[in-house]
């Protein structure tokens, strides 16, 4: 990885950490929205665009609006302390399985484009894909066979999720739909 996916990854880190320890409420949301931009930002540089668009969208954009929303709409607590105290124990806990992760994925990890990377290695796959996708699915593009055939499941589940959660923001937003 380089040296922006490094300070990328450091930067994420560093909003997660901050959205733990904040206590005041507009704070965390302000700052995980600055988390979710990270993430959308580094999943781009990782050359995942779908996934990117998506957190930018969710993550950093419909999520912190309606938290925002929600919190203008109850009462927010005033506090003196402006950041949460430290459990050392805890620290030590996570601080351990955060070495152990990361002795164990990032010797595993590919480079960017690498050419030993397993999408590339196991190229028969992938080739079977983009010759069988319109045959299969009769859509035209393959990342659309993918994601509404061979997915479809999936993707189903993902409308599911999103259709809840605007459900459960008009519950909290204590708002009527007529249809």
């Amino acid at each position: 990885m380089s040296a922006v996916a490094y300070t990328l990854a450091a930067f994420v880190l560093l909003s997660a950490v901050a959205t733990a320890l904040f206590r005041d409420v507009l704070s965390v949301i302000v700052v995980f929205g600055a988390y979710s931009l990270g993430m959308a930002i580094l999943y781009a540089f990782l050359l995942a665009p779908d996934v990117a668009m998506t957190e930018a969208a969710i993550g950093a954009g419909v999520t912190t609006v309606l938290l925002l929303l929600t919190i203008a709409r109850t009462a927010r607590p005033t506090t003196e302390d402006r950041f949460e105290s430290i459990h050392v124990p805890s620290l030590v806990v996570v601080g351990a399985f955060v070495l152990v992760l990361s002795t164990a994925v990032l010797p595993e990890m590919y480079a960017v484009g690498s050419q030993e990377a397993p999408i590339w290695a196991n190229s028969e796959v992938t080739q079977a894909y983009l010759e069988s996708a319109y045959k299969d699915t009769g859509a035209e593009n393959a990342v659309t066979a993918v994601l509404a055939a061979y997915r479809g499941f999936d993707t189903f589940g993902e409308a599911v999720v999103v259709f809840a959660a605007g459900i459960a923001t008009l519950l909290v937003l204590k708002r009527e739909v007529f249809v």
